[in-house]
């Protein structure tokens, strides 16, 4: 075994080329062209194909696989590792958007993918066949990886836990990096929005050299991407976008106000108002307040007979205007690949990666409820304009917008001894490495309001006429430290009934003094630590008839170490950022597995290949034990142009720490109230105003969920207007999966150049690790009637205003199933007049993905083609042309989104105008029961809108000073996807995956 050998490396870069297309790879295997690759590689070495560990001259296997070349990488506009298998049509929703700048935790500002739909948790990253570290939730962001140092990218589409162990269930990305470079090349690249905005400047670097015993490979990258606002985009300039402008503007606004209580009652008005202050009023004169407008619009859905009225901006803010659509970060990394040859039987290779992802979010400035966080102001404020205690107050403060940086650092170290030597006439491989991958994280957010210092702001004040100056305590007690030990030297009053713009004493607007003493830095902290230590031995034991009996096996210790520690001003609750503990813990996993390729038949009429695959791992953890998973795989080539595979697998997903040991925080989420008589499924005479009766009494038959300012709720998915509490559950034990591929590979001999692919796949997973959220236990509990739901310990109901307080954290309930094919076709020719053509097309359809919560299900949610977090696309396709002649080269990308549904909002009855927005009726549970538990079904409206295709091209030149110069265009019909108002992983009424505008750039590489 020969490592040096520059011909091995050709070969197999060659047979990778054609297995792949000339835009994006489609993961057809040829089954007829690969014939002299294989066998140049035959006669030189194997290789490892992933989804085995075994050394094979073939790279077709019994799994599917998809293959990104670097050719493929170089001629999409797309810039980022993470953008380009974001794009891939197995990939679901990304779990975190870039326009979702509301997301919080240690993982904001990441890019994480999702396979099939199932949650970046279930999909296992790796960097050259070893796991990219992981964040304490157990995702692996992907934007630390340089696109620069990329080689290819392979991607199993079925699980994989018996090869690689836990988190596969999905599927796997192994990111492959260059080696064996010899030159050096430089790129600079630009684009940005063509309205202006979001631009995109990026500049790499590689270069390496070989030597007699081994070589050197560096790559280093930097990226700088800038924001787009939500505002300059007409679907994200208001919070139902513009085709409903006026609707959904919050009445915790920028001007203040408060609610009258018999107490602070203000002419005219009666008890329970809320009032602000009239425009040019004096914030002092409480018959200056009026009643505020609180109408936010009153879409009531489709079974409602009254329909929908639009909504007032009068009172209240638009908070789009302060919210990012698509979030800025930057980006900065080293690489480095080293192999030296020790013996002609004996290498040693390493892997080094530097990696700071820099991230920002720009959101509205809070807003500030003081009935949320028990602030009261003082009667004896000075600003106080009643006299009495105000408990219920509020004020957003427009003033200061909450900002956010997450900043991630990568150290990556991988080392490996590599050899082969010769045993009874045969040759084995071994392998044995270390790996440790550090990620390092810091969070600065800026813009949360010091409690503490906010209660003594609207405190006792009074005007100094010493000074001409308010300051905080009384005339006979001033707060000072002296007088009073719980003040803060530097107390500055607050009167958050002066408006934005406005300036003041107690105002925000030009009041720097007040500013530093409301809002103070915060700084939260995470580290994870990965440790593998392995072993790896793979050769033939012996000749069968049909080829040889090939085996891997192999031994692994995992360390998996992890902590996350909010700022003290969180852990103890005392800001607006909300309380939050800090998460911290390790686990640790031995594991053994071993792998057989087993040769049945060969060269045979209607068996040109028949061999199977049998891996199994057996893994002993030290939070819950043991697991052993398998893998069965069939490959059948009845003819040398058909291949048929099929394969099926357990699986499984350990815990994660944060999962185990993640501390309890506040959070205001999102939810529907299946009480709620507008929005929810309380109907009158229904089993769910029944279970609703039993704990809000009377109320139930009237019952509205509140939102902010504790006003009814304007739409479905309205946010808590009091904290809830999510958490950890240590007492988690592993998913386990259940995955099946069906499929085959045609390359007929009659059409040159044509390769077809059909897979079919299942997975299903039981026990499934929910993270639990309001919706599920109150629907659980009030429509699914599953009365250990309703525990005391999960939730409870204000008695006055049945106000729903949640606590929630992960559990072992229910499933997960999803269901579907993949079809890929590519067509490849060369004419002498013309050049050479291309054409690919990767599809994935989507046929179930079913859902259920809960161990006693009555019916399960389908994500498929409904707008929500887990919004599953029936139908994803890319479509890809390319050109190339001479110097010169076209490539054409069309990638197809089909249509989304979504529940019906906007719906007039009677109108005498098409309705567009509530389009679809549709025969369907409407959330109550029989007698028997069986669900009752009833006509119903919902929102349907159409597929979205986006098209993009690139033209490019070969200058004859060795350089390429490409100018290119994503989206460059500037299609606009449609409204989504249930915002589907946005904070705009957008689909989080999108495109937002045509995106034009330019890219010069220079080769040395």
């Amino acid at each position: 075994m020969t490592f040096k050998t520059t011909q091995l490396r050709d070969a197999i870069s060659f047979a990778l080329a054609v297995g792949t297309t000339a835009l994006v790879g489609t993961g057809v295997a040829f089954a007829q062209d690969t014939t002299a690759a294989q066998e140049e590689a035959k006669t030189l070495d194997r290789i490892e194909v992933t989804g085995s560990r075994i050394r094979q001259v073939d790279l077709e296997t019994a799994q599917p696989v998809l293959t990104i070349s670097r050719q493929d990488i170089e001629k999409q506009g797309f810039q980022s590792v993470a953008d380009i298998l974001q794009n891939i049509s197995a990939t679901g929703t990304p779990p975190i958007s870039r326009a979702a700048p509301l997301t919080a935790g240690e993982n904001a500002g990441g890019t994480f993918i999702s396979l099939r739909n199932l949650g970046a948790a279930r999909t296992l990253v790796l960097l050259n066949g070893k796991r990219l570290g992981i964040s304490t939730s157990g995702l692996s962001d992907v934007s630390t990886i340089p696109a620069a140092a990329v080689e290819r990218i392979e991607v199993l589409k079925d699980g994989a836990s018996s090869i690689y162990g836990s988190d596969a269930i999905a599927g796997v990305i192994n990111v492959i990096t260059r080696s064996n470079y010899e030159g050096a090349a430089a790129s600079a690249y630009y684009g940005q929005y063509s309205e202006g905005d979001g631009g995109i400047t990026k500049a790499d670097f590689v270069m390496g050299f070989n030597g007699e015993r081994g070589s050197l490979t560096a790559a280093a990258e930097w990226a700088k991407e800038d924001v787009v606002k939500a505002s300059d985009r007409e679907y994200g300039a208001f919070p139902r976008s513009h085709l409903h402008p006026t609707d959904n503007w919050t009445p915790v606004g920028q001007f203040g106000g408060f609610q009258t209580t018999a107490t602070t009652m203000v002419p005219g008005v009666p008890v329970g108002t809320r009032v602000v202050l009239r425009e040019g009023g004096d914030p002092r004169n409480r018959a200056d307040y009026i009643r505020q407008n609180i109408n936010a619009g009153t879409c009531v859905g489709a079974t409602a007979a009254t329909g929908c009225t639009p909504g007032s901006t009068l009172h209240k803010s638009n908070t789009n205007q302060q919210t990012d659509i698509h979030t800025p970060l930057e980006r900065k990394s080293l690489y480095v690949d080293g192999i030296f040859d020790i013996s002609d039987d004996i290498r040693f290779r390493t892997n080094l990666l530097y990696s700071n992802r820099s991230s920002d979010r720009t959101v509205a400035g809070y807003p500030m409820q003081a009935a949320s966080f028990n602030t009261p102001m003082s009667a004896q404020s000075y600003f106080n304009p009643t006299g009495a205690t105000i408990s219920n107050w509020w004020r957003r403060t427009w003033e200061q917008p909450r900002l956010s940086n997450s900043d991630l650092t990568t150290y990556r170290f991988s080392g490996a001894f590599e050899g082969s030597f010769e045993f009874a006439d045969r040759f084995f491989d071994w392998d044995v490495s270390y790996l440790n991958n550090t990620n390092k994280l810091v969070q600065s957010s800026f813009g949360n309001l010091n409690l503490p210092n906010t209660r003594l702001a609207v405190g006792p004040s009074f005007l100094n006429p010493a000074t001409g100056q308010v300051v905080c305590g009384t005339p006979d007690n001033p707060a000072t430290p002296a007088n009073d030990p719980t003040i803060v030297a530097g107390c500055v009053p607050f009167n958050p009934f002066l408006p934005f713009g406005r300036v003041g004493q107690g105002g925000l607007t030009n009041n720097q003094a007040l500013s530093n003493y409301l809002f103070q830095e915060e700084h939260s902290t995470g580290e994870t630590e990965t440790t593998v230590l392995s072993a790896n031995l793979a050769g033939a034991i012996l000749t069968l008839p049909a080829g040889d009996l090939g085996f891997a096996v192999g031994v692994e210790n995992r360390k998996e170490e992890g902590k996350f520690v909010p700022d003290a001003l969180a852990v103890t609750g005392a800001s607006t950022n909300l309380s939050a503990g800090p998460t911290g813990g390790d686990y640790t996993v031995d594991e053994v597995y071993a792998e057989l390729q087993i040769p049945i038949l060969a060269d045979l009429p209607f068996a040109r290949e028949l061999s199977l695959n049998i891996a199994s791992r057996y893994s002993d953890y030290d939070t819950f034990g043991e697991t052993t998973n398998n893998k069965f795989g069939l490959k059948w080539k009845p003819v040398d142009s058909l291949l048929l595979r099929a394969t099926a697998s357990d699986g499984f997903r350990a815990p994660t720490i944060a999962d185990l040991f993640g501390g309890g925080s506040q959070t205001f989420s999102n939810y529907t109230d299946p009480c709620d008589t507008v929005f929810g499924q309380s109907t009158p005479g229904s089993t769910v105003r029944a279970n609703c009766a039993r704990d809000l009494g009377a109320l139930a038959a009237t019952y509205r969920q509140l939102g902010q300012g504790f006003n009814p709720a304007g739409a479905p998915n309205t946010q808590t207007p009091v904290a809830f509490t999510s958490g950890s559950n240590p007492t988690l034990t592993p998913e386990l999966s259940k995955s099946q591929t069906i499929g085959a590979v045609w390359s007929p001999s009659f059409v040159e150049g044509l390769n077809i692919a059909l897979d079919w796949w299942k997975i299903r997973i039981a026990d499934t690790i929910v993270a639990d959220s309001p919706n599920n236990i109150l629907n659980d509990c009030y429509v699914q009637g599953i009365t250990s739901r309703c525990s005391p310990a999960l939730f409870t109901r204000d008695p006055a205003l049945g106000i729903p307080t949640v606590t929630f954290g992960g559990q072992n309930a229910g499933f997960r199933k999803v269901e579907g094919f993949d079809f890929d076709v590519s067509y490849r020719f060369q004419t002498e007049s013309m050049g050479n053509f291309t054409v690919a097309s990767n599809s994935t359809y989507t046929a179930k993905d079913y859902f259920v919560s809960t161990n006693s299900p009555t019916y399960a949610t389908s994500n498929v083609g409904f707008a929500n977090a887990s919004t599953a696309f029936r139908v994803r396709s890319n479509l890809n042309v390319g050109w190339t002649m001479g110097a010169f080269g076209v490539s054409w990308m069309a990638r197809y989104y089909s249509s989304m549904k979504e529940g019906c909002t906007y719906f007039v009855p009677g109108s005498t105008t098409p309705n567009l927005e509530c389009n679809e009726i549709v025969f369907a549970p409407n959330g109550a029961l029989t007698a028997s538990g069986d669900p009752v079904s009833a006509i119903s409206r919902r929102r349907r809108v159409g597929s979205t295709t986006f098209n993009d091209v690139q033209f490019r030149w070969e200058a004859p000073w060795n350089a390429t110069v490409a100018l290119g265009a994503n989206n460059v019909f500037e299609k606009v996807g449609p409204v989504m108002y249930t915002q589907p992983q946005a904070n705009v009424s957008y689909y989080g995956g999108f495109d937002i505008g045509r995106f034009l750039y330019m890219k010069y590489t220079q080769r040395f």
